[in-house]
């Protein structure tokens, strides 16, 4: 089978050809991933159908008042996420509780969101097409907007074979682009297959790395997916209480999904509600102010001590190691086919 390169093309109206024959798609996935989750049986990627996909993702249509896309809040050269902003914006300006997560390595997960209210990527963008501070929209109306565009007769028939438009084939044609965005070209990953050496310096960093920090980082994907509560004050502003939102369990209050560290170098600022601008900000946050709380996670409350532990130099080697996760072919041209 011919290798597909598919280019994502952030800020363009360039409508790559659809092939004449809609192939299968074919991942490239580093040996030591976790097992893909996303589901091929419902929904088979094919090569098509993530160039539909990767249309719908940047197609403002789907907003409200034609403004706001998928790709408006996650920016490629950023590892698609909202770069600057400490939460997500939306039509008319508005304002949304969340800063936008990273697309990346979304067919392994199990849930989405911060707070894991999604268990299905299929599902997944209704969230914010739907949301009133981000797309403030519904189905039936961005339907209405590109069901006879000529582009998207000749997209969905190359997908589907035919030229309906509906909810389900948006859905899953987004969840085709989104799985197919596979980030594992990174220094650590050449590194992981014996093809480079890190620095002494990330080395003593991915150490540190281990000791403090990959008991929730964990895995391949540097996220073991639990909800954590990680002594972060509660803002008043986005009234946000994470996991709590979900569960309405007074024991989830202020706990939120741990999210992978890939591309952290890119992804500021931090935590759910972007509060921290710079990574330096982050560990200074774990070794000075975290809040001792009864939700607190007890791998932050050891031995009497609240945070983690760490020097000024610690923490720089720290940093040094997570820029080894930083995917630059990723960002600057994602290849979504071997």
């Amino acid at each position: 089978m011919v290798a597909v390169l598919l280019s994502c093309i952030s800020c363009s109206d360039e409508v790559i050809q659809p092939l004449e024959k809609n192939e299968a798609y074919r991942f490239k996935v580093p040996s030591y991933f976790p097992e893909m989750t996303f589901d091929q049986s419902a929904n088979p990627v094919t090569t098509n159908g993530v160039e539909l996909g990767r249309n719908l993702f940047y197609e403002g249509r789907l907003s409200r008042n034609n403004t706001i896309s998928c790709g408006f809040c996650h920016i490629q050269e950023n590892a698609f996420t909202h770069h600057g902003h400490t939460v997500s914006h939306g039509v008319d300006d508005r304002i949304g509780i969340r800063n936008a997560p990273p697309i990346q390595n979304m067919a392994f997960l199990k849930r989405y969101m911060w707070d894991g209210v999604i268990h299905n990527l299929n599902e997944q963008p209704i969230i914010p097409m739907t949301d009133v501070n981000e797309m403030d929209s519904s189905m039936p109306e961005a339907i209405s907007k590109i069901k006879d565009d000529p582009k998207y007769k000749k997209l969905f028939r190359a997908a589907y074979g035919d030229e309906n438009v509906t909810g389900e084939r948006v859905l899953k044609a987004l969840s085709q682009f989104m799985a197919s965005m596979i980030s594992g070209g990174s220094k650590y990953d050449r590194f992981r297959q014996g093809t480079e050496n890190m620095t002494p310096e990330e080395s003593q960093g991915l150490g540190l790395f281990n000791q403090k920090c990959a008991s929730c980082h964990s895995g391949a994907l540097f996220t073991d997916e639990s909800f954590r509560n990680t002594g972060m004050y509660y803002n008043a502003q986005f009234k946000d209480a994470g996991r709590y939102r979900v569960t309405l369990d007074q024991n989830d209050w202020m706990k939120f999904r741990v999210p992978s560290l890939r591309n952290v170098e890119y992804t500021a600022p931090y935590m759910h509600d972007g509060r921290f601008y710079t990574l330096e900000a982050v560990l200074n946050f774990y070794t000075d102010s975290v809040e001792d709380n009864p939700n607190l996670d007890p791998q932050l409350k050891q031995n009497g001590h609240v945070g983690i532990a760490m020097t000024q130099q610690e923490k720089q080697f720290i940093i040094a190691f997570l820029k080894t996760l930083s995917d630059k072919e990723f960002i600057s041209n994602p290849k979504f086919a071997e």
